[in-house]
């Protein structure tokens, strides 16, 4: 994977998740609560978690920023302040994959995982991760917009974004 392919990879993230959160800001507050059995429960526990996960690579790899100590935590009750810091988060992770080059994909990162256990990986592979992650648990947000409205969700599909198909402006 080169810096293109990262850099792709940042401003997908960003297309689809404000396509997802436009269809969760537009349901019902009980729909969009309701348990739906995926691994974080609900539509609002996976969109938690996938902030809560980003915030924890991006201090990880840039020594700023909030690190959340549980994966189920949830940063944000209110889904308008919760949509609001995730476009933020979205543009700090733009900037950052921006600053990186093809030498630091090969360079390597120390870290600590939850459990406080020291480990060091390639960034190249977090950065897979941290997108491989994103894509499977925004998989699990998709089925939850449709399991709570009965209605297909809007495609997070990667050939829609680069084919230019547009994302919602969230109105904030």
């Amino acid at each position: 994977m080169g810096i293109d392919h990262v850099r792709q990879f940042a401003d997908y993230n960003h297309w689809a998740n404000r396509r997802l959160y436009a269809t969760a800001l537009a349901m019902p507050d009980e729909s969009y609560r309701r348990p739906t059995g995926v691994f974080f429960g609900s539509l609002h526990g996976t969109l938690n978690h996938l902030l809560l996960t980003d915030r924890v690579w991006l201090k990880r790899l840039t020594g700023e920023g909030e690190h959340p100590d549980r994966l189920d935590a949830i940063l944000f009750d209110d889904r308008k302040a919760l949509a609001r810091a995730r476009m933020a988060e979205d543009a700090r992770l733009i900037d950052v994959v921006g600053r990186y080059s093809e030498d630091d994909l090969r360079g390597s990162i120390s870290y600590q995982t939850m459990s406080g256990a020291p480990h060091r990986q390639e960034l190249g592979q977090i950065l897979l991760h941290l997108f491989n992650h994103q894509t499977h648990h925004r998989g699990h947000a998709h089925a939850c917009c449709s399991i709570v409205t009965g209605e297909a969700p809007p495609s997070l599909d990667l050939l829609q974004f680069q084919r230019g198909a547009p994302a919602p402006e969230l109105g904030f």
